[in-house]
């Protein structure tokens, strides 16, 4: 199966591209997603492998700060049935989990970030998730040629 690629999002505060170059073996579980389809995504169409766009968001300048790879498939994300967690669901139920994550892995550091007003104003990537107005989700797809795009924008 060829490899896909994503982007993910996380607010370098809560979670940073360092962070994850620093964890253990430099991978760590991709945990609280409760947006549905980003989870779907997780769930069901990430495979190991698969290539991350590393995106730090809700900072002085949002853009992509990495690159991480999926370390493996989803399993259920045990924060959800975790009363003491932050992420945690009463409703997620271990028998029947409702939330999922995958283990990513970091790969390198962009060689600087790639930030999201230049990635707007590409009409490159105007098809591209992350550009378009509205879209929220913490994980998006991207294409080969987008992703092979914005690597030509570091």
């Amino acid at each position: 199966m060829a490899k896909q690629y994503w982007l993910m999002k996380s607010e370098p505060n809560e979670f940073s591209i360092d962070d994850l170059e620093a964890r253990p073996q430099q991978k760590e579980p991709w945990d609280g997603v409760r947006n549905y389809q980003a989870r779907n995504m997780m769930r069901d169409q990430m495979k190991k492998g698969d290539r991350i766009f590393f995106y730090h968001s809700n900072c002085d300048v949002p853009g992509i700060t990495g690159i991480a790879e999926v370390a493996g498939e989803s399993y259920p994300d045990p924060t959800a049935f975790d009363p003491d967690d932050s992420h945690y669901d009463p409703k997620s139920d271990p028998d029947e989990p409702r939330w999922y994550l995958v283990d990513v892995k970091f790969v390198r550091k962009t060689k600087r970030t790639i930030p999201l007003a230049e990635l707007k104003e590409r009409p490159e990537l105007a098809e591209m998730p992350l550009v378009r107005r509205g879209n929220r989700l913490s994980v998006m797809p991207v294409t080969p040629q987008q992703w092979k795009f914005i690597l030509s924008m570091e």
